[in-house]
């Protein structure tokens, strides 16, 4: 399967109703991690299907999609919080995502969604994202959890399509992409001078097709966050860059520093009266 097939089908998927489930449950954290993160330019590599930058009050903001395949709208949910402002960046910039076109400590921003799942290569992907970052600038990153009973069903499917069964019906999750486990991706960040600022994990529902089943099991994600958090779906992660050696400073006053001279020592020339 070739990456714009890859594409594509990930944004078909979107459309089905644990698709749905997954987007609210993704863009809602987008919205919260973006909205307080500023600087003067944000990028966003990758599934323009998911508005990762609507929230983001940053004057520049790019999103970048490694296909030309146009991709096609999906209606989003609306913030759930009231106090956040939307304001959709469209899709502006086609390239490669292991060779950036920008210049060195030039993005303040960086959210990718299912990125690196869908890239030839996850850590030269990572690499350039450490190079365009200023410093303490941060990267967001979604992604699909292989210790889930979603990736489970995922297996199960491609087990039994490897035998021979099944061949014609559609695995649960889409075919292309490699699970990238949240524990392995938090390793390649701090490897890469990264501080991991928050994680968190969620969509706790069965792995379910139907969506009147779907909501039929909504109890589970409250449930699913307290007693067993590592087993959702999906992950968030929030990861900040840091620079060896780097102290920020204010502005330097052009005022030379006076060095104080050492007072000398003088010796006590009275003159002294001797008994004679």
């Amino acid at each position: 399967m070739t990456r714009d097939q890859s594409i594509i089908e990930l944004g078909v998927w979107l459309r089905s109703p644990a698709g749905r489930y997954l987007l609210e449950w993704e863009q809602d954290r987008l919205d919260h991690a973006v909205t307080d993160a500023f600087g003067f330019h944000a990028l966003q590599l990758g599934m323009p299907e998911i508005q990762g930058l609507r929230a983001n009050r940053m004057p520049h903001r790019w999103v970048a999609c490694g296909s030309l395949v146009p991709p096609e709208s999906i209606e989003l949910p609306p913030p759930r919080d009231v106090l956040i402002t939307t304001r959709p960046a469209p899709v502006s910039l086609y390239c490669e995502f292991d060779a950036l076109p920008f210049p060195q400590h030039s993005v303040d921003l960086v959210v990718l969604p299912h990125a690196l799942e869908l890239a030839a290569d996850p850590h030269q992907l990572l690499r350039e994202v450490e190079r365009i970052l200023v410093p303490e600038g941060r990267v967001v990153i979604s992604g699909l959890n292989p210790a889930s009973l979603w990736a489970l069903r995922q297996r199960a499917g491609n087990a039994r399509r490897g035998i021979g069964l099944g061949r014609g019906r559609p695995t649960y999750l889409p075919r292309a992409g490699e699970f990238i486990g949240y524990w392995r991706l938090r390793d390649w960040l701090r490897l890469l001078g990264f501080h991991i600022e928050s994680g968190r994990f969620g969509c706790y529902r069965p792995p379910l097709s139907s969506e009147r089943w779907l909501q039929r099991f909504d109890w589970m994600d409250p449930v699913g966050d307290r007693w067993w958090p590592v087993l959702g779906a999906a992950y968030f992660l929030v990861a900040v860059k840091r620079v060896r050696g780097m102290r920020l400073v204010g502005l330097l006053k052009n005022e030379r520093r006076r060095v104080k001279a050492a007072t000398a020592a003088v010796a006590n020339r009275e003159p002294v009266e001797a008994d004679i």
